[in-house]
C-alpha cells in the first residue's frame, strides 16, 4: 500500500507556489473539484485542528502524528517576548536612532505584543491535560440495544 503523499510529489512543485497551494491544485485536478472547494476543506480541517490543540493541548492527525502544546517552551517564549517588548519600546522612542531603525523596532514591538497576547491565555488556562482521556458515558445514559 502506498502513501497518498509521496516524497516525489513535490519534485514538480513550482517555487512560486506554497506547499498548501500546490497540494490544493493537485487535489483539485485529481478529484475534479474546484480549487476553491478543496481550499475551503483544507483550511477548515487545519482550523479545526488548531482549535482542538488550543482546547486540549494536544491533537492527533492520522498519518502525521500527535502534536502537543509544550508548556515549558511556551513559558520561555513568553519571557523572551516580554523582554523584547521592553527593548523595542525603548528603541521606538529613542530619538538618537535613525527613523528606519525606529520603524523596524515598532514592527518588532508589535510582533512581541501579539505573541504575548496569543500565548498568555494558553499558558494561564487551568484546563487539565486530557491526553489519553476519552469521554465516558454516564451511568444514567441508556445503552443502545438494551431495555431499561
Amino acid at each position: 500500500m502506498t502513501s497518498p503523499l509521496k516524497l516525489d510529489l513535490f519534485t514538480d512543485k513550482p517555487i512560486s507556489l506554497s506547499v498548501k497551494d500546490y497540494l490544493i491544485r493537485r487535489l483539485a485536478v485529481k478529484m475534479m473539484l474546484s480549487e476553491k472547494t478543496i481550499d475551503t476543506v483544507v483550511s477548515h480541517q487545519f482550523q479545526s485542528a488548531n482549535e482542538a490543540l488550543f482546547q486540549n493541548k494536544s491533537v492527533e492527525i492520522s498519518g502525521f502524528g500527535k502534536f502537543f502544546f509544550n508548556e515549558k517552551k511556551a513559558h520561555k517564549t513568553l519571557e523572551k517576548f516580554e523582554s523584547q517588548k521592553e527593548l523595542f519600546w525603548k528603541w521606538m522612542h529613542d530619538d538618537t536612532l535613525p527613523e528606519a531603525k525606529r520603524r523596524s523596532a515598532s514592527l518588532k514591538y508589535q510582533m512581541a505584543v501579539d505573541g504575548i497576547r496569543d500565548l498568555k491565555p494558553r499558558i494561564h488556562d487551568n484546563r487539565s491535560d486530557l491526553r489519553g482521556m476519552e469521554e465516558q458515558p454516564s451511568a444514567s445514559q441508556r445503552i443502545e440495544g438494551h431495555d431499561s
